[in-house]
């Protein structure tokens, strides 16, 4: 990669940087963190980046700003993905990330510092279909039980324990709509087998960002398929062998990433919306919703800011160097994570911003809890504003791979198998589309999981995801508030009897996680979400929301200036017949740097705020009925400077050029009057 230097930087100062990094450049690791400028940092007001900048002008502009970090910090660094106007990849060798992330730190211009982490997809066991109304009855052949394999998760659920429990009720929900082609739900994973024949026509134009964040020799190895990031999300495999452990060509990959070619995005792609009613394979959740293929992972997984990337793409948000989406989703499904809290400071914060913005933006993010057996629930499902979804057993106890905990939104069906013996079927797997080479792609392959061990959290997150696709159809203003409000509000109760297995034939309760891993346990409102989700229920619900109406009203109705306070007003109208506004919360959905909380009202209908400097913040209303209904509507205030000049009351009272004390650019007028000011007393001290 080029590194491109401002063209004035003095010979002994290059001379040591280059002599600095001499050792660093024969390091094969590379170091890799994430770096966020503040606003007033030098190297971001000597050249703004624009959200619409092209890719090279944004690398161009990513690359000077972490030139001059280095020559501060005594390194070579070079620039990656521009994840938004003051936040870039920064990469070194000779060092590690940790390293490297504290000693940017450190720096008087960098407001953040992030290691760049790899996330994957949530590991499962090496894995037509929907069948009659009824899900199939096991049978005992030999003295080992056996099922014909159907889509038992998407049909209408017992009501007697031990029996098939936690099935969503799909029928019920196709009965009010099978989605919209309008309705578009985006999957961030390793890419989609675009030619699988039953997914034909379901895709739109995706995009690959596999190495968009860096083109180093080892984000491409991740990438596999020879050209980084692109606009082909195609997944060519993801297959890790003995040799590229020993070729040590990724960095991060460890033997336990060692396996055949997952096809994961394609598992996940068939779950929320296969081709339906065709006479051919499996059944998707919403038969008409629309598939947007995101390819953020590849060989052992993918980094942060590739995923953050990806999150802002699918919804519709600028990145800068990557073209505009058309296709803006309104569900995000990421069947993806790893260890890690969702903080206020480093990647958590990170994730943070991006979930805000895509809410913001009116899209949902589904996540999988994690298949950690019990322990806590990993980023980014962690986070606040993501649906995380933990995964049951077909008798509605908790499966022993799934992740837990107070974060978990809701739980669907993740597959089980009962059988355990080497080579006995899995009686409840995740049926859905695939691929069936080991490695490389099987052209035009309609192969399907069938009888295989497909079962894991990534694959309970799409189940979900394509619920609230169909509720989105029905309800097109959907906002995730009152996605995650339904999905609660609607969800089934967990089972108390009805469990067991040969492993543990009276499974205790779920409790908090710790380090002690828990397999299969009765799961609680507290560790594995509100209960068992329910289409139908969710789907009627967001249906009903139709009639209400919130209306947010500000004062000033406009031109609001920095330090000035503004006033919200919040009310809803077209509530059902015998129900009243209960109660109205204010949240702040995107602070944009110039607003962090509520001068007062925060919970009233009335509430104020007050921004700290120009720009622009999204705040939400949810208001909530008698009935226990949540309605919300978001609105984003555009703010201006705040009037200079002596006579200002919010101005400085000293010498400051720019007015504000701000030290911002002098204005090309206030120059010129200066010039004409010194010209007058040049003439006046010649006459003299």
């Amino acid at each position: 990669m080029t590194l491109l230097r401002p063209r004035r930087i003095a010979a002994a100062l290059l001379a040591a940087l280059l002599a600095a990094t001499a050792q660093a450049d024969t390091a094969t690791d590379e170091a890799r963190v994430i770096v966020r400028f503040k606003p007033q940092a030098d190297s971001v007001r000597a050249k703004a980046l624009s959200v619409r900048a092209t890719r090279g002008e944004a690398r161009e502009i990513a690359q000077t700003r972490a030139t001059a970090l280095g020559l501060r910090a005594g390194r070579k660094l070079a620039a990656g993905i521009s994840l938004d106007e003051r936040t870039h990849v920064v990469l070194a060798k000779g060092v590690t990330s940790a390293q490297l992330a504290r000693q940017l730190a450190a720096d008087s211009e960098v407001e953040l510092v992030a290691v760049d982490q790899r996330r994957r997809h949530t590991l499962l066991p090496n894995d037509p279909l929907f069948g009659g109304a009824d899900v199939n009855p096991e049978t005992t052949v030999g003295g080992v039980q056996q099922r014909t394999i159907d889509q038992w998760y998407l049909k209408k659920p017992s009501s007697t324990p031990g029996q098939v429990v936690s099935s969503i009720n799909a029928p019920a929900a196709w009965d009010i709509t099978t989605g919209t082609a309008t309705t578009v739900v985006a999957v961030l994973d390793t890419g989609v087998r675009l030619d699988h024949p039953d997914l034909a026509g379901q895709f739109l134009p995706g995009y690959d960002l596999v190495a968009f964040s860096s083109s180093s020799s080892s984000a491409l190895a991740t990438a596999n398929d020879g050209d980084g990031a692109d606009s082909d999300p195609s997944d060519p495999g993801d297959w890790v062998s003995q040799a590229d452990i020993n070729a040590g060509r990724i960095s991060g990959c460890t033997t336990s990433d060692i396996s055949n070619s997952s096809w994961h995005g394609t598992r996940v792609s068939g779950l929320i919306a296969a081709l339906t009613n065709n006479g051919t394979g499996m059944a998707g959740v919403g038969w008409k919703l629309k598939l947007l293929p995101v390819r953020v992972l590849g060989k052992c997984g993918g980094y942060d800011s590739d995923i953050i990337a990806g999150m802002k793409w699918a919804a519709g948000i600028t990145v800068p160097g990557l073209p505009a989406n058309p296709n803006k989703a309104k569900v995000l499904n990421m069947s993806l994570g790893s260890d890690g809290a969702c903080g206020t400071s480093g990647t958590g914060q990170l994730y943070r911003d991006a979930i805000a913005q895509v809410n913001a933006a009116g899209a949902t993010i589904v996540a999988a809890a994690g298949n950690s057996e019990g322990l806590a629930v990993g980023l980014p499902g962690n986070c606040p504003g993501v649906v995380a979804v933990a995964a049951l057993r077909h008798v509605g106890t908790k499966v022993g791979f799934s992740s837990l905990g107070p974060e978990v939104t809701i739980a669907a069906p993740g597959g089980n198998c009962i059988n355990t013996g080497a080579g006995q079927p899995c009686l409840y797997p995740m049926v859905s589309t695939t691929n069936s080479g080991t490695t490389t792609p099987v052209l035009n392959d309609a192969a399907y999981t069938g009888s295989s061990a497909s079962v894991g959290t990534s694959f309970s997150a799409p189940i979900v995801s394509g619920i609230v696709g169909l509720m989105a159809s029905v309800r097109p203003g959907l906002t995730s508030a009152e996605a995650i409000q339904i999905l609660k509000s609607t969800a089934r109760p967990f089972p108390t009897t009805g469990g067991g297995s040969a492993a543990d034939g009276n499974p205790p309760q779920c409790k908090a996680p710790s380090s002690v891993v828990q397999d299969e346990c009765y799961c609680t409102t507290s560790t594995c979400g509100a209960g068992m989700v329910d289409a139908a229920a969710a789907v009627a619900a967001a249906a009903a929301l139709n009639g209400v109406t919130v209306a947010i009203t500000q004062s000033p109705a406009s031109g609001l200036t920095a330090g000035q306070t503004l006033t919200l007003t919040a009310s809803a109208t077209g509530l059902p017949t015998g129900r009243t506004v209960a109660s109205t919360a204010w949240v702040v959905v995107d602070g944009g740097g110039i607003v962090t909380s509520f001068a007062s009202g925060a919970n009233a209908a009335t509430a104020t705020i007050t921004p700290s400097a120009a720009g622009s913040f999204t705040v939400r209303a949810d208001v909530t009925d008698s009935a226990g209904a949540t309605y919300s509507q978001s609105v984003t205030v555009s703010v201006t400077a705040a009037a200079s000049g002596g006579g200002s009351s919010g101005g400085s009272s000293g010498g400051s050029l720019s007015g504000g004390g701000g030290g911002g650019p002098v204005s090309a007028a206030w120059l010129a009057g200066l010039l004409v000011a010194a010209l007058a007393l040049r003439r006046s001290a010649a006459r003299a």
